[in-house]
Protein backbone atom coordinates (compact mmCIF):
# COMPACT_ATOMS: atom_id res chain seq x y z
CA UNK A 1 0.00 0.00 0.00
CA UNK A 2 1.78 3.13 -1.26
CA UNK A 3 0.41 6.14 0.61
CA UNK A 4 1.26 9.63 -0.60
CA UNK A 5 1.44 12.61 1.75
CA UNK A 6 -1.11 15.31 0.88
CA UNK A 7 1.02 18.46 1.15
CA UNK A 8 -1.88 20.87 0.60
CA UNK A 9 -3.82 19.32 3.47
CA UNK A 10 -0.71 19.62 5.63
CA UNK A 11 -0.43 23.32 4.78
CA UNK A 12 -4.07 23.74 5.81
CA UNK A 13 -3.56 21.75 9.03
CA UNK A 14 -0.55 23.77 10.16
CA UNK A 15 -2.15 27.07 9.12
CA UNK A 16 -5.24 26.25 11.20
CA UNK A 17 -3.13 25.12 14.17
CA UNK A 18 -1.41 28.50 14.11
CA UNK A 19 -4.79 30.27 13.90
CA UNK A 20 -3.98 31.93 10.59
CA UNK A 21 -6.79 32.60 8.11
CA UNK A 22 -6.40 31.96 4.39
CA UNK A 23 -6.61 35.70 3.69
CA UNK A 24 -3.74 36.41 6.09
CA UNK A 25 -1.56 33.72 4.53
CA UNK A 26 -2.36 35.12 1.08
CA UNK A 27 -1.29 38.60 2.18
CA UNK A 28 1.98 37.24 3.57
CA UNK A 29 2.72 35.32 0.37
CA UNK A 30 2.45 38.39 -1.85
CA UNK A 31 0.22 40.57 -3.99
CA UNK A 32 -0.62 37.86 -6.53
CA UNK A 33 -2.19 35.67 -3.78
CA UNK A 34 -5.78 35.72 -2.49
CA UNK A 35 -8.04 33.56 -0.33
CA UNK A 36 -9.36 31.57 -3.30
CA UNK A 37 -5.83 30.77 -4.49
CA UNK A 38 -4.88 29.55 -0.98
CA UNK A 39 -8.01 27.37 -0.93
CA UNK A 40 -7.01 25.81 -4.25
CA UNK A 41 -3.42 25.37 -3.01
CA UNK A 42 -4.64 23.48 0.05
CA UNK A 43 -6.46 21.02 -2.23
CA UNK A 44 -3.29 20.12 -4.15
CA UNK A 45 -1.66 16.83 -3.24
CA UNK A 46 1.80 18.01 -4.26
CA UNK A 47 3.12 21.57 -4.02
CA UNK A 48 6.22 22.86 -5.79
CA UNK A 49 9.30 23.02 -3.55
CA UNK A 50 9.88 26.74 -4.17
CA UNK A 51 6.33 27.56 -3.05
CA UNK A 52 6.62 25.21 -0.06
CA UNK A 53 9.78 27.05 0.99
CA UNK A 54 7.96 30.39 0.81
CA UNK A 55 5.03 29.02 2.86
CA UNK A 56 7.54 27.51 5.29
CA UNK A 57 9.19 30.90 5.73
CA UNK A 58 5.85 32.65 6.32
CA UNK A 59 4.47 30.07 8.78
CA UNK A 60 7.91 29.44 10.36
CA UNK A 61 7.49 25.68 9.96
CA UNK A 62 10.14 23.47 8.30
CA UNK A 63 9.44 22.42 4.70
CA UNK A 64 9.87 18.80 5.81
CA UNK A 65 6.79 19.11 8.02
CA UNK A 66 4.63 19.80 4.95
CA UNK A 67 6.34 17.07 2.96
CA UNK A 68 6.38 14.32 5.60
CA UNK A 69 3.56 14.85 8.12
CA UNK A 70 1.09 11.96 8.00
CA UNK A 71 -1.94 12.32 10.25
CA UNK A 72 -2.64 8.56 10.31
CA UNK A 73 0.88 7.79 11.49
CA UNK A 74 0.71 10.56 14.11
CA UNK A 75 -2.61 9.29 15.46
CA UNK A 76 -1.26 5.73 15.47
CA UNK A 77 1.85 6.84 17.35
CA UNK A 78 -0.22 8.73 19.91
CA UNK A 79 -2.66 5.88 20.41
CA UNK A 80 0.20 3.40 20.89
CA UNK A 81 2.02 5.73 23.26
CA UNK A 82 -1.00 6.41 25.43
CA UNK A 83 -2.62 3.00 25.48
CA UNK A 84 -3.48 1.40 28.84
CA UNK A 85 -0.32 -0.71 28.87
CA UNK A 86 1.92 2.19 27.90
CA UNK A 87 0.69 4.26 30.80
CA UNK A 88 2.49 1.94 33.20
CA UNK A 89 5.77 2.82 31.53
CA UNK A 90 5.16 6.57 31.79
CA UNK A 91 4.65 7.21 35.49
CA UNK A 92 2.55 10.22 36.19
CA UNK A 93 2.71 11.26 39.78
CA UNK A 94 -0.10 13.42 41.06
CA UNK A 95 0.67 15.54 44.07
CA UNK A 96 -2.29 16.49 46.15
CA UNK A 97 -1.37 19.62 48.05
CA UNK A 98 -3.91 20.75 50.59
CA UNK A 99 -3.93 24.56 50.51
CA UNK A 100 -4.90 24.83 54.18
CA UNK A 101 -1.94 22.67 55.20
CA UNK A 102 0.31 24.90 53.10
CA UNK A 103 -1.09 28.04 54.75
CA UNK A 104 -0.54 26.55 58.20
CA UNK A 105 3.03 25.62 57.27
CA UNK A 106 3.73 29.15 56.01
CA UNK A 107 2.19 30.63 59.15
CA UNK A 108 4.41 28.45 61.37
CA UNK A 109 7.48 29.47 59.37
CA UNK A 110 6.50 33.13 59.78
CA UNK A 111 6.11 32.72 63.55
CA UNK A 112 9.52 31.00 63.81
CA UNK A 113 11.11 33.81 61.81
CA UNK A 114 9.43 36.44 64.01
CA UNK A 115 10.67 34.70 67.17
CA UNK A 116 14.24 34.60 65.81
CA UNK A 117 14.04 38.29 64.98
CA UNK A 118 12.79 39.09 68.51
CA UNK A 119 15.62 37.06 70.03
CA UNK A 120 18.20 38.87 67.87
CA UNK A 121 16.66 42.22 68.83
CA UNK A 122 16.90 41.34 72.53
CA UNK A 123 20.53 40.29 72.12
CA UNK A 124 21.30 43.52 70.25
CA UNK A 125 19.59 45.58 72.99
CA UNK A 126 21.60 43.87 75.74
CA UNK A 127 24.84 44.51 73.85
CA UNK A 128 23.91 48.17 73.40
CA UNK A 129 23.07 48.49 77.12
CA UNK A 130 26.47 47.02 78.05
CA UNK A 131 28.18 49.51 75.73
CA UNK A 132 26.29 52.43 77.31
CA UNK A 133 27.23 51.36 80.83
CA UNK A 134 30.94 51.56 80.08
Amino acid sequence: MDYKIHQGRNVKRFREMLGIKQEALAMDLGEDWNQKKISLLEQKETIENQLLEKISEVLKIPVEAFQNFDEEQAVNLISCTFSDNAMFNNRIEVQNINPIDKIIQLHEEKIALYERMLKEKDEMMSRLEKLLEK
